[in-house]
């Protein structure tokens, strides 16, 4: 069962009450920062276990997401609050028709968990086309954006729409892998709301990933 507990804000004691309301009110504003992290400790690790990087890069994302508040922040029934946790929603793409469907697998604290769901919604919905592979179900309310562009290696990645007001989840892009001075490099790239997410936020995001990444083998 999906974990999708939604905790409401005081807004009266909470510390970015007046930053939130300047910055989704008065100015929208929206940012993204782009880094290159090492992977190669975590891509070799999986490669000598026989596992794919695009699952363990999509829990390792969510799970530092999910050890933050800022980056689970949303508005809920007219009320701003946080989720006990986020689920990643990610693309899968068809090689018959280059076109991608959106797919999600519910988070786990467990890495070989989150691992295996994953491999099953593959084998369940990969081969389903239009934009939600899932038929007959929504992604959960608690659903943020990660992908990869393993086809271009870029030094920036930016999107940003306020079309849906009160969205305020981050986005995650990483890109092609590329190798510098022996190590395997990795473009990760992070966009933010400012309402609930500062630059602070973001370099703890960035700081934790490369940590867990050097460590990877703890995981599995």
């Amino acid at each position: 069962m999906i974990n999708d507990h939604f905790t409401p804000i005081d807004l009266s004691t909470w510390p970015r009450t007046q930053i939130f309301y300047y910055f989704s009110k008065m100015a929208p504003t929206g940012y993204s920062i782009t880094v290159d992290v090492d992977i190669t400790k975590m891509r070799s690790t999986l490669k000598n276990k026989g596992m794919k990087f695009f699952p363990a890069y999509l829990w390792l994302t969510t799970k530092i997401l999910n050890m933050f508040p800022e980056f689970r922040t949303a508005v809920k029934d007219g009320q701003i609050g946080y989720y006990d946790t986020l689920i990643p929603l990610y693309a899968t793409f068809h090689e018959d028709d280059k076109t991608f469907s959106l797919m999600w697998t519910e988070y786990a604290e467990d890495f070989p968990e989150f691992y295996d769901n994953y491999l099953e919604n593959q084998r369940l919905y990969g081969d389903n086309h239009g934009i939600l592979s899932q038929s007959g179900m929504v992604p959960p309310e608690n659903a943020y954006t990660v992908s990869c562009l393993p086809w271009i290696s870029f030094s920036h990645f930016a999107v940003h729409s306020y079309e849906n007001k009160d969205y305020f989840f981050p986005s995650v892009e990483a890109g092609k892998f590329y190798e510098d001075a022996g190590k395997i490099k990795m473009p990760l790239s992070i966009t933010c709301h400012h309402a609930t997410t500062d630059g602070y936020h973001v370099s703890r995001f960035i700081d934790t990933f490369q940590y867990y990444a050097d460590s990877f083998d703890e995981f599995i």
